[in-house]
């Protein structure tokens, strides 16, 4: 392992996880391996970027998933034409991916390039075409504003920030693309409609 990320805010387990997440950190230390704690602000502290221009260890809500849904309203809106281009992710040129415990590979949380029960690693890497591909090609084109435009989703006035009009748009989109906008939960989908749907299967 090169690298080990702790989230430890009112987000990731409140106070009851600060314990928890300092003997992760003392573990890390002991065993050699880079270690860093990051927290996550109130919507209301600060209006820079999700990364590099807060306080050590410190940064922003990105508006994605639960973050959307329950904390974007206590953002400062900004007109979604604005929202042009993703500023978190590298969609053309990848450093890192997110694996989730399915086995699901994504290039940023809810897109998946596939799925490495089915795929080896490489082949998934080799095979992603990030301007043909449906969702990252309108993103790099013009950002979450284009992906709406592209398809033709309708959409409010103002979003928190850029995930949170992307998160928008990958909502509608999830019938045309099941595969890529995946799992369910990453969209919120409730447990017991999970649990429901692998009873019946």
């Amino acid at each position: 392992m090169d690298d080990l990320l702790i989230s430890s805010d009112a987000y990731h387990g409140g106070m009851y996880a600060t314990d928890r997440a300092a003997l992760a950190a003392a573990a890390a230390s002991q065993l050699g391996i880079p270690c860093s704690v990051i927290s996550i602000t109130e919507p209301e502290t600060t209006q820079a970027s999700p990364t590099g221009q807060l306080p050590a260890g410190e940064h922003g809500v990105m508006y994605r998933g639960r973050a959307a849904a329950g904390l974007a309203r206590r953002a400062v809106p900004q007109p979604w034409s604005q929202l042009d281009s993703c500023t978190f992710e590298d969609l053309r040129a990848p450093g890192r991916v997110h694996v989730d415990p399915y086995g699901y590979l994504h290039i940023c949380q809810g897109i998946a390039l596939g799925n490495l029960t089915q795929t080896p690693l490489r082949e998934l890497c080799e095979r992603y075409d990030p301007d043909a591909h449906p969702i990252t090609g309108p993103l790099l084109a013009g950002g979450p504003a284009e992906l709406v435009r592209g398809y033709g989703l309708p959409h409010a006035e103002a979003y928190a920030d850029a995930c949170h009009l992307c998160d928008h748009a990958r909502h509608l989109l999830r019938g045309q693309y099941p595969a890529v906008l995946t799992p369910d939960e990453m969209y919120g989908v409730p447990a017991r409609l999970l649990a429901g749907r692998h009873a019946a299967g």
